[in-house]
Parts: structure tokens; C-alpha cells; sequence
């Protein structure tokens, strides 16, 4: 599914990369539209109760933003399968009206009437952070598979994936009106520990 969407993959796909049969499928879902609906709760709704959890303790809507936008980045690039089912269903409709999308709506709105970020428009805001982060990881994926035009183009323009979570945190930060000097500071504070998160994400740094 994170390769063809729901559409393209066929229930004997599903069960011959899970390696079962087709009764123990069925003795779980009813249809692949049912294991799509239960693979978007992990995705988007999970993980986005992990975000919540992490940044529990934090008050700064900034920090907040910030190591949200880490550990996706982080946990795309750990859990490659992941990273491309967000990819290709972020834009979705169940996605923007479930999960992430509205949590980063809620925290960038939070920041804007505590008067932390200047953007003054919510909805273009989520649009710019979550498109950048969507371009974030297809770029990230993409040279892990060192697909040559991009890995190529991407060593041209000093792409590193050292720093490369905070990096793009620092400048969605300051896309939202967080100075500079600020912004650099808060993105690479140390990240809350990730929990259920991702294996390695507070590794990466």
C-alpha cells in the first residue's frame, strides 16, 4: 500500500508480503479497505497521539512545532515503509481531516493567538509546514535509495543528512515568524525521548 496505494495493491499482495494465507486475512479484515483503514490509524492517528505524549511537557508552541516536525522526519527516514505510506496518503483527504493535519493546525493556531509566530493565516501556514515536510522526507527516502538525478543534484546543493531534521525544522520555525538566531537555538535542543515512536530516532542526532 505504501508503494501502489490502496487502488493498485491486490488482497493476495497483501497476504503474500505478510505471509499469510487468505482465511487468516479474512479471520482479521474484511476487505483491504478495512486493513487500509487500520494502517491509516497507525500512521496518522498513533503516531500523532505519540507526538502529543512527547511534547506533553513542553509550553512553547515553537519547541512544540519543532519536535513534532523532528521525530516525523526522523521516523520517516528510520521506518522507510512509513515514510512512503505518509507520503503518498499525506494529502490525503483522511489525512487532512484526521491525525497530523489537525494537530498541526491546533498548534500552529495555538502559537499564532499567543502571538509566538507572526504568520497571521493557520490554513496557509499548515499548507507550507506540511508540504515542506512531505518534500522533507521524499528527498530523505529518496537518497537513502541513492537514486542518482536526486542523490546526485542533492550533493550539488549540500544536502547532509546529518542535521538534516533540524535544519528543516529551524527554517519551517522561522517560516512561521520565530526569529533566526531563535529558531537554529530551538530545533536543536534535545529531543523528548520518543517512546513509542520510531526504534532509532533519538539516536539520529
Amino acid at each position: 500500500m505504501a508503494q501502489k496505494g490502496m487502488e493498485g495493491v491486490a488482497i493476495n499482495e497483501i497476504t503474500e508480503a505478510a505471509d499469510v494465507g487468505f482465511g487468516s486475512f479474512y479471520n482479521h479484515f474484511e476487505s483491504k479497505e478495512a486493513i487500509h483503514a487500520a494502517v491509516l490509524e497507525i500512521v496518522f492517528e498513533e503516531f500523532a497521539d505519540t507526538l502529543d505524549r512527547i511534547a506533553g511537557n513542553l509550553t512553547d508552541p515553537a519547541e512544540i512545532i519543532s519536535v513534532s516536525l523532528r521525530h516525523t522526519l526522523l521516523r520517516a527516514r528510520s521506518e522507510p515503509v512509513w515514510g512512503r505510506f505518509l507520503l503518498r496518503e499525506g494529502l490525503s483527504m483522511r489525512a487532512l481531516s484526521r491525525g497530523l493535519g489537525p494537530r498541526l493546525l491546533r498548534d500552529i493556531q495555538k502559537g499564532i493567538l499567543a502571538g509566538r509566530f507572526s504568520a497571521s493565516d493557520p490554513l496557509m501556514s499548515v499548507i507550507t509546514v506540511g508540504g515542506a515536510v512531505l518534500t522533507a522526507i521524499a528527498i530523505e527516502l529518496r537518497f537513502d535509495a541513492d537514486e542518482k538525478p536526486v542523490t546526485d543534484m542533492l550533493n550539488m546543493i549540500g544536502y547532509s543528512q546529518n542535521g538534516f531534521a533540524e535544519r528543516a525544522a529551524s527554517s519551517l520555525l522561522q517560516t512561521l515568524g520565530v526569529p533566526q538566531t531563535e529558531a537554529i537555538e530551538i530545533a536543536n535542543r534535545p529531543l523528548p525521548p520518543a517512546g513509542t515512536s520510531g526504534p532509532n530516532e533519538s539516536q539520529e542526532r
